[in-house]
């Protein structure tokens, strides 16, 4: 079968596909044909050795696929599915545990199926297990043009909350609206911006997918008990630090963001949490932006755009 590979963590641009064997199912796996795959920020950091994951070269990316069952699991053969692991879904076939793969509504097409899992699921972590929102609360979103960060409106307005989208340029701006936000404002100011959408009160949750110079800003958007909500840390401006009296003095909180370690290591969650938001997928609610489509021997061009910060919504490959 055909693969997406990184031989060498040498960066995106020499992401090669070539034949590997087929893959062999485990018996906790399922064997599927894939169809399309997302493309991921961990897809990035992984060409480059710069993940928490360090995988042995040469090895697959790919985190999101979807696709149809050849076997294994409680699905039917040429059942629609989606699914998410750590990398190794870019491929024509992958072999995934069958508790990271979830049966893919009918309504939802195969290009939606692969933006969904990583993205929504972190989303669903952050906002509910996490964040602890709350319906009627207002959610700050940074990289609001995003893959986690769309995944994150959609969410927050599944769970009932307002949603105010932060953004570097109008054309991003659209896009967060289209996605859910009800307000969207420029990164520049977003602070002041924010606060007079609020009336002074500030929001109670930030989702910060950026980090750098925008955290100490968003603390001071905080409403009291505010949650903020690390995510990632996208500016590569380096990891911002907090003054600990900020979170005392207004009763702020700063909450790490980890869904995979947590999500992996408990077996059946990710499956509660596909069922929480399988009635936002059935309102419309939740609907992945798709951006750009690429077929599957372009990998390397679809990885150097979104290092290049030339997406918007979620990038796919094209296996079939």
């Amino acid at each position: 079968m055909r693969a997406a590979q990184v031989l060498d963590t040498t960066g995106p641009s020499d992401v090669v596909v070539r034949d590997v064997p087929d893959p062999t199912p485990g018996p906790d796996d399922v064997l599927v044909e894939v169809h399309r795959v997302g493309i991921s920020f961990p897809d990035l950091l992984l060409s480059k050795g710069e993940y928490q994951l360090k995988p042995d070269v040469p090895f697959t990316l790919g985190v999101d696929f979807a696709g149809t069952v050849v076997s294994g699991g409680p699905f039917e053969p040429g059942q629609r599915v989606a699914g998410v692991n750590g990398y190794g879904g870019a491929a024509e076939l992958v072999a995934n545990p069958a508790m990271f793969t979830f049966a893919l509504p009918d309504h939802v097409s195969f290009d939606e199926g692969a933006a969904l899992p990583m993205n929504y699921l972190t989303a669903q972590f952050a906002l509910a297990e996490r964040g602890g929102l709350r319906a009627g609360e207002t959610v700050l979103v940074h990289g609001a043009a995003g893959g986690v960060g769309t995944a994150s409106l959609q969410v927050a307005k599944g769970y009932g909350a307002r949603t105010v989208a932060v953004v570097s340029t109008e054309e991003k701006a659209e896009v967060a609206r289209a996605a859910g936000a009800d307000e969207a404002v420029l990164l520049d100011g977003f602070k002041d911006a924010v606060m007079q959408l609020t009336d002074g009160r500030g929001v109670d949750v930030v989702v910060d997918v950026v980090g750098g110079t925008v955290f100490t800003d968003s603390l001071r958007c905080l409403a009291s008990q505010g949650r903020l909500l690390v995510v990632g840390f996208a500016a590569g401006q380096g990891i911002p630090e907090v003054k600990v009296n900020r979170l005392l003095l207004n009763n702020v909180d700063v909450r790490g963001v980890g869904w995979g370690a947590y999500a992996m290591m408990r077996p059946g969650y990710m499956q509660q949490q596909w069922a929480a938001l399988l009635p936002m997928l059935e309102s419309g609610v939740v609907k992945p932006p798709v951006g750009a489509t690429y077929d599957l021997d372009d990998v390397a061009r679809a990885l150097v755009d979104m290092d290049q910060r030339r997406t918007l919504g979620k990038s796919v490959l094209r296996v079939r």
